[in-house]
């Protein structure tokens, strides 16, 4: 993916770029396993591992998955797999020799399996508050594109363009919103406006959201299936190797009212740990440890028997979700992407979430694990470290795993006596019709315990001189007295756990900027320049890596787990990267010519 870069930085980067990368090689070649300190939140990175974005697979028109359809040769368990099924899903444990080629890490992998899936979609376009005054979206606690871009950048790739998701990098970030007091509102709706950091004419307007943080003794009993990919695919340390360190710290946080269950499928499928007290940690321990990879990878086999399980020991009032915990990368049984995202939509309705962890390189479905999390009332994470394994399921726990709001859906009503246009940053796929707000039939998404949401709109005030849109001639942009002052109305619309009707949650948005933003608002926009940079930075009037991270730098705050650093870290590795790249364009160019 080509970056939008100051020619006049470009030469005196490139040899800080290249030294950049030889640093980083020399890093990978050090470590060829990830390791930790002794709460897991430092982990040194992977070997490197080439990604070429250029090979990646995006898919333009959603139909990327139907490629993957099951070809005749297909149609019969290989000798392999039906070997699989006759010794009890082949969990037990053998000894695994290493690899034939001690340096096969460092290379990148082969053409047929850097298939990495990703759904291409357009910025949301800018919109004229007297057209269309009205903007819907489902809210998205994801966080899985971050993660995901992270272990590129880390690796010495830039992302394609599909890989990001502006509003999953935003809410990687929690930016401490007030916590509602009680239950019977879930969650806090906080809003903030100030000048947009890449251009001086318009406004960015925050909303933002934080769930209620129940009391320990307060959080009720969970029933969980682990859903395990053991497929040949997954035989390596950074997929079924990080995946057992996860669920193993994910393990030591239950106690004797929570269930475990544990479910792995490749060419065939089986239950490998009946429903376990989630004290019984040693017991729950040794059944990860016995898991070892083989064979094709039918997962819809494996999500029905993990669904059956659910429902053995659904616990009423009670946290009843899988995890599933795989690359995504479905090749025997049901393979179809639509044919699998109704599979678990046809679950919805049991009260049983799906959360989706996604592993590993090369051959990562991305699409498919947001999709089925988003299809599941679940949610999405991206596993590359111990580190974020321990901030999914430890650190975030409860937001991970225990709901306290579903369908929750954003609108926001703008005047058009005082916004002329506004941009939602982000949630391209979560976009719904104006009447869909009001329909309790139709799904959104879900929010847990302490979630933080965040939205960003880009405005432009009425004859402020930061449009980009000419005005209608026969437009009007009268507005009543009573509402001059309003620059919009925030609705948001939810229901409890168990129930299926909407409650309403509305207020209005002054027209008021601060004059010095807050450092939540000035950070959130330093990420979502990031990502929209990421993605060519159509919006972004110049606006530069040195811009960035300035912005980031100056807002970071507090930073307990170390992430805002991090962020830091891998804006600095962007931009070398696309000095870099754009350097070996130019003497491309130069030898052509």
């Amino acid at each position: 993916m080509s970056q939008t870069v100051r020619s006049s930085n470009i030469r005196s980067r490139t040899l800080a770029a290249a030294l950049v990368a030889a640093v980083a090689l020399t890093a990978g070649c050090a470590s060829q396993s990830p390791e930790s300190d002794d709460d897991g939140r430092r982990v040194s990175q992977p070997a490197l591992t080439e990604l070429d974005s250029s090979r990646a697979t995006v898919d333009q028109a959603g139909d990327a998955e139907r490629r993957l359809r099951q070809s005749p040769d297909l149609a019969e368990p290989a000798a392999a797999d039906r070997a699989f099924q006759s010794e009890a899903v082949g969990f037990v444990s053998r000894p695994v020799a290493p690899p034939a080629d001690p340096l096969a890490h460092l290379r990148p992998p082969d053409r047929e399996l850097d298939r990495e899936n990703y759904h291409a979609l357009d910025p949301n376009p800018i919109h004229r508050a007297s057209e269309q005054p009205v903007s819907t979206f489902s809210i998205d606690v994801d966080t899985g594109s971050y993660a995901n871009v992270r272990r590129m950048l880390n690796a010495g790739q830039l992302p394609p363009e599909a890989a990001v998701r502006v509003e999953e990098m935003i809410n990687y970030f929690d930016y401490d919103y007030p916590a509602p007091e009680d239950a019977s509102t879930p969650f806090n709706v906080v809003v903030e406006q100030a000048a947009t950091p890449w251009n001086a004419g318009t406004r960015l307007l925050q909303i933002g959201i934080k769930g209620f943080v129940p009391a320990p003794d307060e959080v009720p009993p969970a029933n969980l299936v682990f859903l395990v990919d053991v497929s040949g695919s997954m035989n390596s340390s950074d997929k079924l190797g990080l995946l057992k360190n996860a669920l193993k710290m994910l393990a030591g946080q239950l106690d004797g009212d929570d269930r475990v269950a544990m479910v792995v499928y490749a060419g065939a499928t089986g239950l490998v740990l009946e429903s376990t007290p989630g004290d019984q940690t040693v017991t729950i321990r040794n059944a990860l440890d016995q898991l070892q990879a083989g064979g094709r990878t039918n997962g819809a086999a494996g999500i029905e028997l993990a669904y059956a399980q659910a429902r053995q020991g659904f616990i009423e009032g009670g946290i009843n979700r899988i995890i599933l915990a795989t690359d995504g990368d479905f090749n025997v049984g049901t393979v179809d992407f639509d044919a699998l995202v109704d599979k678990v939509e046809r679950q919805r309705a049991s009260g049983i979430a799906l959360t989706t962890l996604g592993f590993g390189t090369g051959n990562y479905n991305d699409h498919l694990m947001e999709q089925l999390a988003d299809a599941g009332d679940g949610n999405h994470a991206y596993i590359d470290t111990l580190g974020e394994a321990r901030k999914v399921l430890v650190d975030e726990m409860g937001a991970t795993l225990h709901t306290i709001a579903r369908d929750v859906k954003i609108q926001v009503e703008f005047n058009p006596a005082v916004v002329a246009e506004y941009r939602l940053i982000g949630y391209e796929n979560r976009m719904l019709a104006r009447e869909d707000f009001n329909n309790d039939a139709v799904d959104a998404g879900d929010i847990g315990a302490g979630h933080t949401v965040t939205a960003l709109y880009e405005i432009a005030l009425a004859g402020s001189g930061g449009e980009r849109m000419d005005p209608l001639r026969y437009g009007t942009t009268r507005a009543t007295r009573e509402i001059s002052n309003e620059l919009g109305f925030v609705r948001l619309r939810y229901k409890h756990p168990e129930s299926d009707t909407s409650e309403l949650i509305e207020r209005a948005v002054p027209n008021l900027a601060a004059e010095t933003p807050s450092d939540r608002l000035r950070f959130a926009s330093a990420v979502a320049a990031f990502g929209q940079h990421l993605r060519g930075g159509k919006y972004l009037e110049g606006f530069g890596m040195d811009d960035i991270q300035a912005l980031a730098r100056d807002s970071k705050g507090d930073d307990p787990f170390g992430y805002r650093g991090e962020f830091l870290q891998l804006i600095r590795l962007a931009d070398g990267l696309a000095v870099a790249q754009a350097g070996s364009k130019d003497q491309a160019l130069a030898a052509d010519g």
